[in-house]
């Protein structure tokens, strides 16, 4: 991957997750951060910091964005999700609007 088609995300214990710019617009709030008019941060330098998003979960996200551009226009499949990680990534798909 090119470096102009990458996003990186951070962790709120500061992991960084590499991902591609398609997967990465799967979040409405994400694509809003990079597409927004303006200098802002995020947009120049294509990388999201989630305060308040643990590794954990953020890596589980970054998944789900490559399962749905992978599954979602069409063929039928379940996205696994640990039933311990059901509260916190509620809250986390809630505030990246995915």
């Amino acid at each position: 991957m090119k470096k102009e088609e990458t996003v990186k995300l951070i962790s709120a214990e500061g992991f960084e997750f590499l991902i591609h710019k398609d997967a990465a617009m799967v979040s409405q709030t994400i694509r809003n951060m990079l597409t927004s008019p303006g200098n802002f941060a995020e947009s120049q330098h294509r990388e999201v910091t989630f305060p308040e998003i643990s590794t954990t979960i953020l890596e589980k996200i970054c998944q789900y964005f490559y399962w749905n551009l992978q599954f979602a226009s069409g063929k039928e499949t379940e996205f696994p999700i640990e039933p311990e990680l059901t509260l916190e990534l509620m809250m986390a798909a809630n505030y990246l609007h995915t």
